[in-house]
């Protein structure tokens, strides 16, 4: 047990032997705070130990976790933001909604949460809207990852068919970081599409050396060196296709030669 909550329950112990009409004194609020504090650590702790069950696809354990973190405090934002997160794992729709909404109106400017929120309703249907939340968690200037908002509000801009501002955050995510792997492969793409396959080529090849390949990086990379007539290093990407991803989509379309 904490020396905190040691204290805090001491504080109560003596507080049980006044007269419940007495004034508290002011070793009573301290024991209120105390209470509060530590009330907060614990749904922190359980809260950490939901997200650790969610990365490794426990979605049941995870939700008794933070079921005990919202018993703890229910005014714990990331708890609930939790809660959205494994909701939407979940398809439960509704669920996550609430849930993202709970978070946001206890913790408006909360980064990870607004990111959260944004890319569910990115993967529900509503990428348009998506976009302000992930603005809204890189204004945080406490933000540590705001690369990962411009990288998401690029696919999200993608899947509402507006390349432009697309590439933009492509770029602003790599500007930040590098060795972004969902910014070089979605930019390497579109370069092709611009017909500037030099830079595609150098997109996908970043991509494939700070990631293992994809059946899609393969693909572009086996197109880009088809049409700067590279034959030697396309028959060297369709042999790794083959041999890595045979039963891919992408596979599938070079059996059939359709390559664009």
């Amino acid at each position: 047990m904490n020396r905190l909550l040691c204290a805090a329950l001491a504080a109560l112990a003596g507080c049980a032997s006044q007269p419940a009409s007495q004034v508290p004194s002011v070793a009573d609020s301290g024991a209120i705070v105390g209470e509060s504090t530590d009330a907060r650590n614990r749904a922190r702790l359980h809260t950490e130990l939901a997200s650790l069950y969610y990365g490794r696809g426990n979605m049941g354990v995870a939700l008794e976790e933070l079921r005990t973190a919202a018993t703890a405090d229910p005014n714990y934002a990331p708890a609930h933001g939790m809660f959205g997160l494994v909701y939407m794992e979940l398809r439960e729709r509704g669920l996550a909604e609430q849930s993202f909404q709970r978070a946001l109106s206890l913790a408006p400017q909360d980064p990870d949460i607004n990111h959260n929120y944004g890319w569910f309703l990115c993967n529900t249907d509503r990428p348009a809207e998506s976009i302000k939340y992930f603005m809204q968690a890189i204004r945080n200037p406490l933000y540590v990852q705001p690369w990962r908002s411009y990288s998401a509000a690029g696919t999200c801009s993608l899947r509402n068919k507006q390349p432009k501002e697309a590439e933009e955050y492509f770029q602003r995510a790599l500007r930040l970081e590098p060795d972004d792997p969902t910014s070089l492969l979605q930019l390497g793409e579109i370069r092709y599409g611009q017909s500037n396959y030099p830079e595609a080529r150098k997109l996908v090849a970043r991509f494939n050396k700070v990631v293992n390949p994809t059946a899609e990086s393969l693909w572009l990379a086996l197109r880009i060196e088809r049409k700067l007539g590279e034959r030697v290093a396309e028959a060297s990407y369709a042999t790794q296709l083959r041999r890595r991803f045979p039963a891919s989509r992408e596979y599938q379309l070079l059996q059939r030669g359709e390559f664009d």
